[in-house]
């Protein structure tokens, strides 16, 4: 037999490949459900006994695991105890006062917190970032939410440097040993990925209901990040770094925590920064298992359907995220402003006379604004005025585009969509990518919840669909012009601080509940990072390459086709994963509308108190988002490779 030719054979390992590999797939999903029914849905007796032995090793633990010198259950509560004692002290300064730990601690008049606020703005950043925290925390007490808000302050302080402490020593200890670097990067991707409503059954059984188990939580959540950063800023480090130590004389200690992380200060605090920005995401979820505060007050908007209340309460955290954001930056930045003499001092006075004086103690009622009922009254005018055509686009798109789709989903072969996956995996990453893909859609398969993972792809598909194409045109028109950039960035970082109920409210209140609402509130949810990536993308190409093709007479048509979206590809497909996984994130979220997809395997679990239940549907959710993202990175990879982008 002739040998193939080198341009057949890449025709063969390239669309020839793809084209024969989607063909045998297809033949098979028409006519092989008869031949191999094992291949299209899971055998009963064959799923993996994973949720019982999983409920039952966490009531063991809480019952029976004995550590020596204390019980597990003991252990637990210790944690509790040493996270509550603090906590405690904190909520009374804020808000309470009373007793905390025995100790009579009085709560601080709002000026006082609005002025300590201003003044580390003033020690960060000067007068104007002075300014923006106040007003930031006036804006909070101007529109009633000032005691909710204080509640959700004190968890936040709490978490964050109890996240940080852990993700820096974390980080730390991987960039040290690299065995144990390799370790962590599976356990921090399942962190991520896993949705938290799934650890939150284990946490209130080990932790117990109420503000304590939520912070728990919520270093859990937002820990990964800062573990990722310090690893990553350390091993960036210049080697002149490592030989200026060595000199000095240091030792391995001294090396790593006086030479290395201080010379890593600026990369640490970005993740310093997520830390804070997490923990404020996580506040709605929280409130579920007793953390109150501005989290509390959307849940209960939520239950209401008063989009109005909702979004009040929602702009409060999105303002102490854009305070608590500015100030790390600043501290990160490290320019400092005015000296805390003068104004420590005039502090002291406001206070004192805020003990006198009942207005500057507690924020008069008086003073307060709302715009919920605004808010509320016009989703109710659009509701009544529009119903007929609001149904109308609901019942087009579902019959036209969402329930065709499900359909075709819920029919694939398990079997098949694996072999794809795998065969995905090795056309862009090898051998090691296709086992990664394939291995874990035949995990998903074999807990016994294909349909509702099929589902879960389904609606997060449609969802960055309709995301990527809302976005991707935003991002374009908004990297053409500078002016234009400032009002989206603006406009998608409110969107990205906003917690994710908010957009639940509206969507529900429109269309009612069901998958098309559920769509509504993803894609609401999810745009803003395909619209961030982009613009980044496109504004960060070399303009050396734009003025080389006006130089060789090209249309600004084709300079956006042929030269600006080539090179931004490998930012937009990371755009592409990032919108991937807030659609993932946003599903469980979306299990509260009827959905029947693994969030909602996720919630029912989390009512039931069911801990395998939660958490094998919470890892069937990160299996997913764990495939999206390594088949994009790899692209992404390629993509870079491709255009002389990598070194």
């Amino acid at each position: 037999m002739a040998a193939l030719s080198p341009l057949r054979l890449r025709h063969w390992q390239g669309p020839g490949l793809w084209a024969g590999a989607l063909a045998l797939f297809a033949a098979f999903a028409l006519w092989g459900r008869d031949l191999a029914p094992w291949a299209f849905d899971w055998p009963r007796k064959a799923v993996l006994p994973v949720r019982r032995p999983i409920s039952d090793a966490v009531k063991w633990l809480m019952n029976h695991a004995d550590l020596g010198l204390f019980t597990f259950r003991e252990a637990t509560r210790a944690i509790a105890a040493a996270v509550e004692f603090p906590y405690r002290l904190v909520l009374a300064l804020l808000s309470e006062g009373g007793q905390a730990a025995g100790l009579a601690v009085p709560a601080l008049p709002w000026v006082t917190v609005v002025g300590a606020a201003a003044l580390l703005g003033w020690r960060a950043g000067g007068a104007g970032l002075a300014a923006l925290v106040a007003a930031c925390f006036g804006f909070v007490a101007l529109f009633g939410q000032w005691d909710a808000a204080m509640v959700t302050l004190a968890s936040v302080l709490i978490a964050v440097p109890l996240g940080v402490a852990g993700g820096l020593l974390l980080g730390v200890a991987a960039w040290r040993w690299r065995w144990l670097d390799r370790a962590l990067v599976p356990v921090l991707d399942l962190m991520q990925t896993i949705p938290v409503f799934a650890y939150l059954v284990p946490i209130l059984i080990l932790f117990g209901f109420g503000p304590t188990a939520a912070v728990v939580a919520t270093v859990i959540y937002a820990l990964p990040p800062m573990a990722r950063v310090t690893t990553l800023a350390l091993a960036r480090m210049p080697a002149e770094t490592h030989d200026l130590g060595r000199m000095i004389g240091c030792t391995r200690r001294q090396m790593t925590w006086r030479v290395m992380v201080p010379s890593a200060r600026d990369g640490l605090m970005v993740g310093v920064n997520q830390v804070i920005m997490l923990s404020l995401n996580m506040v709605i979820i929280a409130s579920m298992i007793g953390a109150g505060g501005l989290g509390f007050e959307v849940l209960g908007a939520l239950r209401r359907l008063d989009f109005g209340a909702g979004l009040e309460a929602g702009l409060a955290i999105v303002v102490l995220a854009v305070a608590m954001d500015r100030l790390s930056q600043a501290f990160a930045a490290g320019r400092g402003g005015g000296r805390l003499g003068p104004g420590l001092w005039l502090l002291a006075g406001v206070t004192l006379a805020a003990l006198m004086l009942p207005a500057l103690r507690d924020y008069p009622d008086g003073w307060r604004l709302s715009t919920g009922p605004f808010w509320s009254d016009v989703m109710r005018w659009i509701n009544v005025t529009f119903h007929d055509s609001l149904e109308a686009v609901k019942d087009a798109a579902l019959l036209g585009v969402l329930v065709p789709v499900k359909r075709f989903l819920l029919g694939l072969p398990w079997l098949g969509v694996a072999g794809l996956l795998a065969l995905a995996g090795w056309r862009l990453g090898g051998w090691r990518l296709a086992t990664l893909a394939g291995g874990l859609a035949v995990l998903i398969a074999a807990t016994g919840l294909w349909e509702q993972a099929m589902i879960t792809v389904y609606l997060c598909g449609l969802s960055v669909a309709v995301a990527m194409l809302i976005g991707l045109p935003i991002g374009i028109l908004a990297a053409e012009r500078d002016g234009l950039w400032q009002v989206v960035r603006l406009m998608i970082d409110t969107a990205q601080t906003l917690p994710s109920f908010v957009y639940l409210m509206p969507a529900v209140m429109l269309f009612r509940v069901g998958d098309f609402t559920a769509m509504l509130a993803i894609v609401a949810f999810a745009v803003a990072p395909a619209i961030r990536y982009t613009a980044l993308g496109l504004r960060g190409v070399d303009p050396r390459l734009i003025e080389a093709g006006r130089a060789m007479g090209c249309t600004r048509w084709q300079i956006l086709t042929r030269i600006k979206l080539r090179m931004a590809l490998p930012e937009i497909l990371l755009g592409l994963n990032q919108t991937i996984m807030f659609a993932l994130s946003m599903l469980v979220i979306t299990a509260l509308v009827g959905t029947r997809d693994l969030g909602q395997e996720v919630y029912v679990a989390l009512t039931k108190a069911d801990a395998g239940r939660g958490l094998v549907a919470g890892l069937c959710v990160a299996f997913i988002a764990i495939i999206a993202d390594r088949l994009i990175q790899a692209g992404a990879a390629r993509a870079r490779a491709r255009l002389g982008l990598l070194p």
